[in-house]
């Protein structure tokens, strides 16, 4: 008889023993991080290890004003996900990349990605 125990454990690697609660709570402030209307954009533009200046950001995302795209660095910079580079000359340099952990975000995302793809009445 086969066992299915290592088929249904939510990570091999993972010390940490999940309760529906904790997990769900875990997932719930994870997703807090992301939200906002223009944050997912955001960190798509710097996927990859790039690095972008405030003014490319700009250029990238035409329909974002420049007070919210300033939000929305700021508050992916207090979460860890970005961080940020003020060269200091004039006109200010300021550039944005993520961190190494906001890199690790990619391959959560786009599981996510593939997951939607296979919504059944699509």
């Amino acid at each position: 008889m086969t066992s299915t125990d290592k088929k249904v454990r939510y990570s091999p690697e993972s010390k940490v023993q999940y309760t529906p609660f904790t997990a769900a709570e875990g997932v719930t402030q994870a997703f807090r991080i992301l939200e906002g209307r223009w944050k997912m954009l955001i960190l798509f533009h710097l996927f990859g290890e790039q690095t972008r200046r405030f003014s490319e950001l700009e250029k990238a995302i035409p329909d974002i004003s420049q007070k919210m795209l300033i939000q929305q660095l700021r508050q992916l910079e207090a979460d860890g996900v970005v961080t940020r580079t003020v060269h200091p000359q004039v006109p200010p340099k300021v550039e944005y990349s993520l961190t190494e952990w906001g890199q690790t975000l990619c391959p959560a995302l786009d599981a996510i990605l593939s997951w939607a793809e296979q919504r059944p009445d699509r």
